[in-house]
């Protein structure tokens, strides 16, 4: 068995939504991208963390949670952005 070491100095960005009051939705993962917290910054707080953090900037089509999902872990997946919407009607 190959035993990987988690390598903390691999950090990746992927941004849910560029909202109209100038907030910035974004995973951030550190080590492996499907180990993720979301987040929320101002534009310029979140351009000055991806440069502090030295971040890798990941596609937007796919949610890191999704990133190697199969599809019964995608029925159980969820985020705070897609309950947020959901719950106040944005879609």
């Amino acid at each position: 068995m190959e035993n990987k070491i988690f390598d903390t100095t691999r950090k990746f960005v992927r941004v849910i939504e560029a909202r109209q009051d100038g907030l910035i939705e974004f995973e951030f993962a550190i080590g492996e991208p499907e180990l993720f917290v979301e987040l929320i910054m101002p534009a310029s707080a979140f351009a000055e963390f991806c440069a502090v953090n030295q971040v890798t900037t990941l596609d937007q089509a796919r949610s890191l949670k999704n990133a190697g999902a199969d599809e019964e872990d995608d029925a159980l997946a969820w985020s705070l952005h897609s309950a947020r919407n959901k719950v106040s009607g944005d879609k």
